[in-house]
């Protein structure tokens, strides 16, 4: 089944884009796109390989969303993905922020695995087509309302 492939470019420096989507990934993730929707959740990327990706509720209850298999800073991240399903049924994303300048870095998403998915693979790649076109300018604000 096909990758889905996402390109789009952020004016900052591939630093700072890579750092706003690993260790500040909590203060853009939006609550819709989370196991409970909580708003007052955390959202935790452990940086290095087998670093864990998950939220954990006001009172401490953890959902593993993935885990990282790919940790090159700041040019590349990879991780095992499996919100909302089992670890059995995991998608690969794979990250690069390609440097095109100074303050100017491309991001590049290819999100890959649906055929684990089985008869729901279909299903599923289109929902997570939809859920990176929401997702994704939570990334952007982030990169323009940060400090870099």
């Amino acid at each position: 089944m096909t990758p889905l492939r996402i390109t789009f470019d952020v004016a900052c420096p591939a630093e700072h884009a890579f750092a706003i989507w690993t260790s500040r990934i909590g203060t853009w993730w939006p609550p819709d796109h989370t196991v409970t929707g909580d708003s007052d959740l955390t959202v935790v990327l452990e940086g290095g390989v087998g670093g864990r990706i998950y939220e954990r509720t006001a009172e401490g209850i953890e959902h593993d969303w993935g885990t990282v298999t790919v940790w090159d800073p700041p040019r590349r991240l990879g991780y095992l993905w499996h919100l909302g399903r089992d670890r059995s049924e995991a998608t690969d994303v794979d990250i690069r922020f390609v440097a095109r300048g100074p303050a100017d870095t491309q991001v590049e998403i290819e999100h890959r695995g649906w055929e684990r998915l089985g008869e729901q693979s279909d299903a599923w790649r289109h929902r997570n087509r939809v859920g990176w076109q929401s997702l994704l300018p939570h990334f952007a604000a982030a990169i323009t309302g940060g400090d870099h």
